[in-house]
């Protein structure tokens, strides 16, 4: 069966495709056009409060005009206004990780610790999409009103792992799920190793991590702050080649991936890792940003649906429990390789 243009779902999608773009457009190339003197200036001349102004102005920047579009009238209400939010920056400033490891300015090789920032009135994703019934994949963006720092590593130059609202957000329910011996792929700032260690229900945390540099940096500046240090194991392995070699060791009660910068080059390596869990004995493992990578999937299983030259045959199975996580999940382990 073919999907046919034009029903309900295909406008979502459609829908789905125009915001993303959108939203990806600002934040990868204007992240800071958005200024207080300009949002208090339209909050003044039209009486109203700051965060309808930010949101109006928001909306314009990314090129939605609702007052004489149907259809950007529709995106403002259903994506705009249910998935834009200012943030209390309080509540990320109390995380015990930002309060316990402070981070020196030091340069190694290609890598770099220091502290970055989002500029007031910079919005950035801040947690995962939200998906509706009808498959409306809604993007969790926030702001804040003043600048707000954050720790960051860069490699040459480039912002690389980071510990901002999203990663503590979105690292939540891992870290609550973890428990006994904990396996984690991928170090990054050492955020969900921090936080796995200080519950008393986690007896250690080994962590898998391929550079060495990174390694180093890291246990060199940070794990000496961290209180339960001693629960926590670094091992260089590249994380696909270890899980490979280690398919019959049991010792783990819970394993969590953490390898990719975000869906982009994520896609791909959690592909490879859910063939590699399908393949071997490990029950089961949790995925950083799942659902932001099962929206990636999303996108493609609809491109192959609504392909009218080779679509992707349905084999009896409803279009919406096809593009269903769930399902996806269950697809996953069999997609083939995507290169990075």
């Amino acid at each position: 069966m073919m999907i046919e243009p034009n029903n309900a779902l295909h406008t979502v999608m459609m829908q789905n495709d125009i915001i993303t773009y959108a939203y990806s457009r600002y934040l990868n190339h204007t992240p800071r056009f958005l200024t207080p003197e300009m949002v208090e200036s339209l909050a003044k001349d039209c009486n109203i409060d700051t965060d309808e102004a930010f949101l109006s102005l928001f909306g314009a920047a990314c090129g939605l005009e609702p007052d004489i579009n149907p259809t950007h009238r529709t995106l403002e209400r259903q994506y705009l206004r249910t998935g834009v939010r200012r943030l209390d920056p309080t509540v990320f400033q109390k995380d015990e990780y930002y309060c316990t490891v402070k981070f020196p300015n030091i340069k190694s090789g290609r890598w770099e610790l220091k502290q970055s920032f989002y500029a007031p009135y910079e919005p950035f994703v801040c947690d995962h999409p939200k998906l509706t019934g009808e498959f409306r994949e809604v993007p969790q963006i926030g702001y804040f009103k003043e600048q707000f720092d954050f720790p960051a590593i860069l490699e040459n130059g480039i912002e690389w792992m980071t510990v901002t609202p999203n990663e503590i957000a979105t690292m939540r329910e891992p870290i609550a799920k973890s428990r006994g011996c904990v396996l984690t792929l991928g170090l990054g700032l050492g955020y969900f190793a921090f936080c796995a260690s200080q519950k008393k229900e986690v007896e250690s945390v080994t962590v898998v991590e391929r550079d060495g540099e990174v390694i180093d940096l890291f246990r060199r500046y940070l794990l000496p702050q961290f209180p339960n240090a001693e629960k926590i194991e670094l091992i260089q392995a590249d994380a696909f080649a270890y899980l490979e070699e280690h398919a019959s060791n049991r010792r783990w009660d819970y394993i969590f991936a953490d390898l990719w910068h975000d869906q982009s080059d994520g896609l791909p390596m959690y592909l490879k890792l859910r063939r590699i869990e399908k393949q071997t004995d490990f029950s089961h493992i949790d995925y950083w940003i799942e659902p932001s990578l099962l929206s990636s999937l999303r996108r493609m299983v609809w491109d192959k649906l609504t392909d009218r030259d080779a679509p992707m045959k349905l084999q009896g199975v409803s279009p919406k429990e096809f593009l269903s996580d769930n399902f996806l999940r269950r697809l996953a382990p069999d997609i083939k390789p995507i290169e990075n």
